[in-house]
């Protein structure tokens, strides 16, 4: 089997939108002689579901706060947090390896895996998933594509359900202290229960031990290796700035929704309805008991069209005098109204 890992000129890449980009590039275009493993893991994302809103199934606030990005995947489903606690591991395999469904087959080497690493009471349980001691450790997922079972599943090394729970959005999942409580008691880290020696592995030792474990050789170095040629990259990159990291594919591919907010401002109360059509802007109505002189109507249509993203309100607002249609309201306090 054929190992695939995301080097580029000797650098290791960890970001998330890349991470997601090079399995589908891989899976689109490497067509080798052997099967294909790619570990990896990466710094800290949402990635939503094909058909989710990725307005309302995150905390942007708190994305923007801790350099948390989203990323949107081909695929249904729906949000999760990916991030360097986990080492992620795809596979491609052909189809008559007949694999395809049974996890229970696809976890067999990653039990035994974690058994030679100190792991007790590991076991599959439900459809696809990985507990120890009753609580999950790993998720995967497999679907047919191009004549291989393309499939992956997680290791959770680390755990951090604080950052999971206040990356979600505070309007549909309360952060309080018996959410934290919960995922705790559902999941569980797999460093705890690895051999003493091995307490204090890092994430990319630990990507290294399952390596060496899943493709049964003594040394990363022993591995039968595709390395990813400067064409692969730059297709790659392509699929990056076309998708994974373009708010149009991120954010403006979300469904039509509508939606009302209004609050108190230095001005006075507003009250401002929105209709957005991908992600934008397509309709707007503002009301309130503030002290204006122009037509309030124009700020609306002057609204048509903008992105639901901070910079572009921001933007947008400051060509023109709110002064003059509200009193006395910055940019920043409507902006904050909106995206609240």
């Amino acid at each position: 089997m054929y190992l695939i890992e995301p080097f580029r000129n000797g650098k290791y890449v960890d970001d998330g939108a890349y991470a997601l980009a090079m399995q589908v590039y891989v899976n689109e275009n490497i067509f080798l002689d052997e099967g294909i493993i790619f570990p990896y893991y990466c710094q800290p994302k949402i990635e939503i579901g094909r058909f989710q809103n990725a307005r309302a199934e995150v905390n942007q606030d708190y994305l923007d706060e801790n350099g948390i990005i989203v990323v949107r995947r081909d695929t249904g489903g729906g949000a999760v947090l990916v991030d360097e606690g986990a080492v992620n591991v795809c596979f491609l395999i052909p189809e008559d390896s007949r694999i395809y469904g049974d996890y229970k087959k696809m976890y067999a080497p990653v039990i035994q895996a974690l058994k030679n690493l100190g792991v007790k009471n590991v076991e599959q349980s439900g459809r696809n998933d990985l507990l120890i001691d009753g609580k999950k450790v790993s998720g995967a997922a497999m679907t047919k594509s191009n004549g291989r079972v393309y499939g992956g599943f997680s290791l959770l090394l680390d755990i951090h359900p604080e950052r999971m729970l206040e990356s979600l959005n505070p309007n549909q999942k309360k952060i309080e202290s018996k959410g934290i409580k919960s995922v705790r008691s559902r999941v569980t880290s797999i460093r705890e229960h690895l051999k003493p020696e091995l307490q204090n592995v890092t994430t990319d030792e630990f990507k290294d031990l399952i390596i060496k474990e899943l493709l049964n050789i003594q040394s990363v170095d022993e591995a039968k290796r595709y390395e990813l040629t400067d064409e692969d990259w730059q297709k790659i990159d392509e699929l990056v700035e076309k998708k994974y990291k373009n708010w149009d594919w991120n954010y403006g591919n979300s469904p039509n929704y509508s939606y009302q907010r209004d609050g108190r401002t230095t001005a006075g109360t507003i009250d401002i309805s929105l209709e957005i059509v991908e992600g934008r802007i397509d309709k707007c109505q503002i009301y309130g008991d503030f002290f204006g002189q122009g037509q309030i109507d124009d700020v609306s249509a002057h609204l048509i069209g903008t992105k639901v993203k901070r910079e572009d309100l921001l933007g947008r607002l400051a060509e023109i005098d709110l002064n003059y249609y509200f009193g006395n309201l910055s940019k920043e306090e409507l902006t904050d109204l909106i995206l609240s």
